[in-house]
């Protein structure tokens, strides 16, 4: 077929996508990941709210929530515990509930369109943005994938005492590629109750440890509700922009886009569009809910035991106890400064070798529930991108492989210490990564072409566009607190031709997303096309 535009025949696939047409339902994809689809049980359609629905419903959420607990989160909550106490339990709070709002927004796009964020990114954005943009999603899939290597190793040195070297410890995660490859045969529902223990396990380890150090409840809901940090300083406002940076994951957006599409809904029929948007909304906040409370035991624990502790009042405890770490701790009157394998170690110097090994089995369970979430986004990413099928053998093992062989290297010529320091260049590495989420995400889903009547309304577009622009400015304040601390000329000059690029493709992006928006001003060259929107009663049926 050839299309005439300005006075030029071109062939129609060698036109570049329009961000604002319409899927034609012969473009619709075909994943290759969700064989079978979870019914949704037919109830009384008069009754306002149903359990059986909501339970048939529940799942993509929890399996979304993984990432708000994985070790780097675990990490970034108890560095805030020992270096702010109980103060910045609210940028927690917000930071989840910011999270939870980018959430609905992922789901809902793939609840209407039956494609997921990747897919969408696909067949809107031209050929060299995308591809820019499905490297920039990698970067933060692997980089996430490395901080869970790291927390596994970790773990499994802390539970064998050391018997396990941290190589070792990082060669072992390989076995989860196995695992997870055998438990996808048992069928979705069976995966999903098996995420569902891995979280049980982290709320019953991370709550042994609450309930062991028993933090004062007065402080936790003051901390928790009362926006303040009395007598803060930089240390403490780079640990709260340290919070939001862990807990909002680019990668989580593409993940819970295509997670939602495991059920059952016939998108031709508005109803049930309407209702599964509401009751994923329900399952999320569930969900977020819960990993509030274990991300709450973790800063808690550690505000309560180590806030304003010295290294050497924790040497001299570890010392007393008989514990063969003491030398971690310098004989000086610094502050304490901990992370995920010295935190199990001081909880073992106070509370006894109990709270050690339970602290080890829950960042365990953190690791291995997040890397297999990690698997998925992978897939996903890589599917919806590049129109490309791979086993999801082939893809885990490149994505591990990946991940492994620079955490390996770390692990067998430097220590622990260097290992876990990785943590802090890994979360710089996503949080640059936020903007490639979180404006695309914004753009389709107000998009009435694509969304019909669930698109996002002016509230949403103004809030929406508030929340992303203020969470992508504390991330980027968090890279230059991070890159200004490297005192080095060259990583400096390095670092600005980096952020030149860096900018100027965020710049295209946000100008694409504001023309959506409805900022029409903006298209001086005159290329979009505003096609009428399609009903949501005469949009066509998207198989997966």
């Amino acid at each position: 077929m050839k299309t005439e535009r300005d006075g030029d025949v071109l062939e129609e696939s060698q036109r570049e996508p329009d961000l604002y047409s319409p899927v034609s339902p012969q473009d619709q994809p075909v994943s290759t990941y969700f064989e079978e689809k979870v019914p949704i049980p037919d109830d009384d359609a008069a009754k306002m709210f149903s359990f059986r629905k909501l339970w048939a419903f529940t799942g993509p959420g929890f399996l979304m929530s993984i990432a708000y607990l994985d070790p780097g989160n675990i990490e970034s909550d108890l560095q805030s515990g020992a270096k702010a106490g109980f103060k910045l339990l609210w940028v927690l709070l917000a930071s989840t509930i910011i999270g939870l709002l980018l959430q609905r927004l992922a789901a809902r796009l793939g609840v209407v369109t039956g494609m997921h964020l990747a897919e969408v990114c696909n067949r809107h954005y031209p050929t060299v943005p995308r591809i820019i943009l499905w490297l920039m999603v990698e970067l933060a899939i692997i980089g996430s994938d490395m901080q869970e290597v790291i927390g596994c190793a970790i773990a499994l040195n802390l539970l064998s005492v050391g018997r396990i070297p941290l190589w070792a410890g990082v060669l072992i995660t390989i076995i989860d590629t196995f695992v997870f490859l055998f438990l996808d045969k048992y069928g979705l529902r069976k995966l999903e109750a098996f995420f569902g223990f891995l979280i049980t396990v982290m709320a019953l380890s991370f709550g042994f440890e609450y309930v062991r150090v028993a933090p004062d409840q007065g402080e936790v809901l003051k901390g928790m509700f009362l926006p303040y940090c009395q007598g803060c300083g930089p240390t403490q406002l780079e640990q709260a922009v340290g919070i939001v940076g862990a807990v909002i994951m680019p990668h989580n957006i593409y993940l819970h886009s295509a997670l939602v599409k495991s059920r059952d809904i016939d998108r031709g029929n508005k109803r049930e569009v309407k209702e599964a948007n509401k009751y994923y909304f329900i399952e999320s906040t569930i969900a977020l809910f819960v990993s509030f409370l274990i991300n709450v035991f973790v800063v808690s624990v550690f505000a309560e035991a180590f806030y304003g502790k010295t290294n050497m009042e924790v040497g001299q405890k570890c010392n007393e106890s008989g514990s063969p770490h003491s030398e971690l701790f310098p004989a000086n009157n610094e502050t304490l400064e901990v992370d995920i394998y010295k935190g199990g170690v001081v909880l073992g110097c106070f509370f006894g070798p109990a709270a050690l090994y339970i602290w080890a089995i829950g960042i365990l369970a953190a690791g291995q529930s997040s890397t297999m979430t990690g698997t998925y986004s992978g897939q996903f990413v890589m599917e919806g991108f590049l129109n490309l099928r791979w086993s999801r053998f082939a893809r885990v093992l490149l994505t591990r492989s990946i991940a492994i062989f620079p955490t390996l290297l770390v692990a067998v010529f430097q220590d622990v210490r260097h290992l876990t320091g990785m943590n802090d260049f890994l979360n710089v590495l996503q949080s640059m990564q936020l903007p490639f989420a979180l404006i695309p995400i914004l753009t389709f889903t107000s998009l009435t072409s694509l969304m019909n009547d669930f698109a996002n309304g002016l509230a949403w577009k103004i809030s929406g566009g508030v929340l992303i622009l203020v969470v992508c400015a504390i991330n980027m304040y968090f890279v230059v607190v991070y890159v200004t601390a490297l005192n080095s000329t060259i990583l400096y000059v390095f670092s600005a031709l980096l952020s030149i690029a860096y900018l100027s493709f965020v710049i295209y992006l946000v100008w694409r997303c504001l023309i959506a928006l409805g900022v029409s001003r903006l298209d001086f060259r005159g290329t979009v096309q505003h096609p009428p929107a399609v009903l949501i009663d005469e949009q066509p049926e998207f198989d997966s």
